[in-house]
Parts: structure tokens; C-alpha cells; sequence
């Protein structure tokens, strides 16, 4: 691997304090330690044109992510598609009786007046929709992950070649300050070599653990069923795995699936990697003897190895739905000269000491962290820390607002296909890993498996 040229630490420091990033409060010491706080903006053009969307999807994640598109200018909804009558009926009193509603994605699709779609369908169904959309001149926006399995992932990457079209992963964190931050600050030099990084979701709530609710009139009357399991193995109408259908192989991709694969957004988006070449899972079902076929509990180890973009690298991601306590969720990494906690709003940028005695962040140690005779002390960590300001709108808004300053002509999306792709692969690797107890080896380059 060719070492990429970084900025030293002391070029760094004297960036900061130059204005490169400007300073939103004075520092101020905490516990002996000197912090800096900075503030993060973003600005939005381009919303004059005007686009009409359709929802393909309208459980809650879809319907969330709707909610956040009709914040955006110039953008109507027309068309909302779901298999349950109960979610088209609530669609109407959501968004307006002017809605047209229907059971089967293609009256979406065909229809003129439609410019994008939102796919907020289960995992089993993304693959299908989103090649049918692209291809019938719809730009897709599409849930996370991109793909149900590793094989489906090279037909949606051909499909938004082919047809041209806009299509981005749902992955919402992605477009964060947080995110926006921490990959520049890596490409500064900031916390050195990357060498180590780290991720941990944890869910404690009855919906965390995906116990949604079952409406009281989910029947083979009310739910187009035969749809619904039309690309998968057949069975006998089962609510449970219709409106619970995360906690089952045959339509979702596990925790992780749902979480990991953001975790993966974000490590790939700030350090430029495309994925690791060895993947292996452990984990379990410690606590929700429900029926489920997934872990509640789920380790994966990954392997990144050394490339243009980055030195090799470990990567370690936790996921607990037995949490007792509030639950927790951060990314991790860890430098050879420092570290970055990454929050979608936030980034805790931490320094090692070991610095030039100009460093300005070790202003305050000889009077704060000073040795009393032969005794040893704890020294300083500097600490920076990059905090969105109050007028953020948010990383759900702002993947929005990408998608559709993307279709109006403005910057290409990140998440697109190969990306969304090499987001999705180690995280359903990593599940193939459990299941199968085996190391998984991956080419990211190539997105295929190795022998």
C-alpha cells in the first residue's frame, strides 16, 4: 500500500488554531483538561423544483422516512403502496384522501405523474422493487440494507447504470455533520494511522427488539399474503411474520442487517474503504425465546485490509437487544495518534499526549496535571469536540435533501448502489458467518466472495 500523505499533528493544531475550523465558544478547562468546542453548519439550495414521490412500503420506517421528505419544498406525495389495507387506510388520514392507494408496487411505478419512490418494504422485497422502479424511470431511495442477500446485489448496481437514474440507500446517518466532520478530520491527520475501529448498538424497548404490533384485523382479507411470500418459501398466513417479519430469514437480514449495516455506512464513508476481505461472527438468542430465527445478541470481527484509501485496519461492532440499561449507540476510531467518537451530531475528537510541548492543547498541564514530588499523574487527554449548532435540521433531512438535490442535477449521491452494496455485503456475510461458523472471505474490490 502507498501511504497516504497526512498532516502532521502539529500542522494540524496550528490549522485549528489558524481558523481553519472556526470556533463556536472559547475553550474552557473540564477536569483538567482543555476542551474546544466547534461548531458544525450546513446550508440546503437548490429546492425550487418541483418532484411528486410515491411510497412502496408504509409500515413505520417507511413512513418516517415519508414524513421527512414532505419536509423538504417542492416535494408531494401522490401514491402510497402496501400490502395491509389498515396502512393504506392510515395513509389517507396521514397525508390527504387525495392519495391513490394500491397493493401492487407496479401501478406505482407505471404511472406517469410519479418522478421517485421511496422502498421501505421488508428486506426480501428491496432487490425487485428497486430494479423494477429504476428501470421504469423511477429514482429509488431505498431502505436500508440494499440487498436481502449478497447474490441480489450486482442486478440493482446494473439496473441504476443502465436506467440512469438516482438511487440511494436509506442508510440516514450517512449524510450526518457528525459523519461530515469526522471524515475531514481523518483526512487532516487528526488522530493519525487509523488502525482500530469499534461500533455498539443496543435496544431495550419492546419495538427495539422488534415486537411490533399486530393490528387486531390482520387477516388473509386484510393482507395480500400470497404477495408478500411470493419470493420466498411458502407457509400458511402468519400475522407475526408479516408485521414481525425483522425477527425471521426469509424477509429480514437480522440486527445485523438492520444496524450494523449503518455502522458500515459510516466507517466507509469516512474512510473512503471499500469493506473488509475476512469476516466472523458470534453471538446468540439469550433472552427473546419468541420464535425468532435471528441472535439478540450478535458479535462480528472484520478484517480491513491495507489499500489506497487506508492502512489495514480492525473492526470490531456489538449489538445487544438485552439491554438493562438506557441502551447506548457510537463508532469508534482509533488512531495512532488519537481517536474520534462519532455521533450524528456530534464528533469527540480525543489527542494523545505524547505532543510538542507548543501543542496548545497541553497549555494547561504543568499547573493542572503536574506530578507532586516522585509521585505519578494522570495526564491530560485534549479533547475537542464538534457539535452541530441549533439550526441543524438533521442527518434523516439532510439524506434527504441529497437524493433530491441529486435528481434536480446537483451533486451525485454517496450512498448509491456500489456503495449501498459494500455496506450490505459484510453485514449479510456476517450473519452467514453465524450461521454457518466459519470465517467469511470477501474481495471488497471485486464484491464477490473468495475461496
Amino acid at each position: 500500500m502507498k501511504k497516504k500523505e497526512s498532516i502532521s499533528r502539529k500542522q494540524f493544531v496550528k490549522n485549528l488554531g489558524l481558523g481553519t475550523i472556526a470556533l463556536a465558544a472559547t475553550p474552557s478547562i473540564v477536569k483538567g483538561a482543555q476542551v474546544n468546542t466547534v461548531a458544525m453548519t450546513k446550508a440546503y439550495p437548490n429546492q425550487n423544483s418541483n418532484l411528486q414521490i410515491a411510497l412502496i412500503g408504509a409500515g413505520g420506517m417507511g413512513s418516517a422516512d415519508t414524513d421527512t421528505a414532505l419536509r423538504h419544498k417542492g416535494v408531494k406525495l401522490v401514491a402510497v403502496c402496501d400490502l395491509y389495507d389498515g396502512r393504506l387506510k392510515k395513509a389517507k388520514e396521514r397525508w390527504g384522501d387525495h392519495l391513490f392507494t394500491t397493493k401492487d408496487y407496479r401501478e406505482i411505478i407505471n404511472r406517469d405523474d410519479i418522478d421517485a419512490v421511496i422502498v421501505g418494504t421488508p428486506d426480501h422485497w428491496h432487490k425487485q422493487i428497486s430494479v423494477d422502479a429504476m428501470m421504469a424511470g423511477k429514482h429509488v431511495y431505498c431502505e436500508k440494507p440494499m440487498v436481502h442477500s449478497v447474490d441480489e446485489g450486482p442486478a440493482v448496481i446494473a439496473a441504476q447504470k443502465k436506467s440512469g437514474m438516482v438511487f440511494q440507500v436509506g442508510s440516514q446517518g450517512m449524510s450526518s455533520l457528525g459523519n461530515e466532520k469526522a471524515k475531514e478530520l481523518l483526512a487532516q491527520g487528526a488522530i493519525g494511522d487509523l488502525n482500530y475501529a469499534e461500533g455498539f448498538w443496543a435496544r431495550r424497548s419492546s419495538t427495539g427488539a422488534w415486537q411490533y404490533d399486530i393490528p387486531a384485523d390482520a387477516s388473509p382479507e386484510t393482507v395480500d399474503w400470497d404477495t408478500y411470500i411470493s419470493n420466498t418459501n411458502q407457509r400458511d398466513f402468519d400475522a407475526t411474520r408479516f408485521f414481525r417479519w425483522r425477527n425471521y430469514r426469509d424477509y429480514g437480514t437480522g440486527m445485523s442487517g438492520d444496524l450494523f449495516v449503518h455502522l458500515f455506512s459510516s466507517l466507509h464513508f469516512i474512510t473512503g474503504s471499500m469493506g473488509p476481505d475476512k469476516i466472523y461472527a458470534s453471538g446468540g438468542l439469550r433472552y427473546w425465546k419468541d420464535g425468532r430465527e435471528v441472535p439478540d445478541v450478535l458479535l462480528g470481527t472484520f478484517d480491513y485490509p491495507n489499500s489506497n484509501e487506508h492502512p489495514g485496519f480492525n473492526l470490531s461492532l456489538r449489538c445487544n437487544f438485552v439491554d438493562g440499561t438506557s441502551g447506548t449507540t457510537y463508532l469508534r476510531l482509533v488512531g495512532s495518534e488519537g481517536s474520534m467518537d462519532v455521533q450524528w451530531d456530534k464528533v469527540i475528537l480525543k489527542r494523545n499526549t505524547q505532543v510538542d510541548d507548543n501543542d496548545p492543547f497541553l497549555k494547561e498541564k504543568a499547573s493542572s496535571g503536574a506530578s507532586s514530588g516522585d509521585r505519578a499523574s494522570i495526564k491530560i487527554q485534549p479533547e475537542v469536540i464538534y457539535a452541530a449548532d441549533g439550526d441543524w435540521k438533521g442527518a434523516h433531512y439532510d439524506h434527504f435533501y441529497n437524493w433530491f438535490n441529486a435528481i434536480r442535477g446537483g451533486k451525485a449521491v454517496s450512498e448509491d448502489a456500489v456503495f449501498g452494496y459494500r455496506a450490505a455485503a459484510p453485514a449479510l456475510l456476517c450473519n452467514d458467518s453465524f450461521f454457518q461458523d466459519e470465517a467469511i472471505l470477501w474481495d471488497p474490490v471485486k464484491m464477490k466472495r473468495r475461496k
